[in-house]
């Protein structure tokens, strides 16, 4: 088993959802508290979430994450043992990218 390296590509807000479905009781609504652009974590043995790590988009990119730490790879990322994912939060998703680190 490989170490794997995630990091957070970009923190996204899909406005018009917000103004259209989120109740008017929440105050300063934006991108993603829990994580900034950039920001990585290294993974050295699963199934063990990174400290600090959002328990919602760990459940959310760990099939990912065991995949590509076990040595997959997917025919539709350019670069072998790679992907992109994301958290499911439809208002404010945060996109990862999942590599393997040997």
């Amino acid at each position: 088993m490989s170490k794997c390296k995630i990091t957070v590509v970009r923190r996204t807000i899909n406005q018009d959802l917000i103004d259209e479905y989120l109740s008017d009781t929440r105050e300063n609504f934006g991108l993603c508290q829990a994580y900034e652009d950039g920001q990585e974590f290294v993974i050295e043995s699963f199934p063990l979430k990174p400290e600090g790590f959002c328990d919602w988009a760990w459940a959310d990119i760990h099939r990912d994450v065991v995949a590509v730490m076990f040595g997959g790879s997917y025919p539709w990322i350019k670069q072998s043992g790679t992907t992109i994912t994301c958290c499911t939060d439809g208002l404010r998703p945060v996109i990862f990218k999942v590599e393997r680190i040997e």
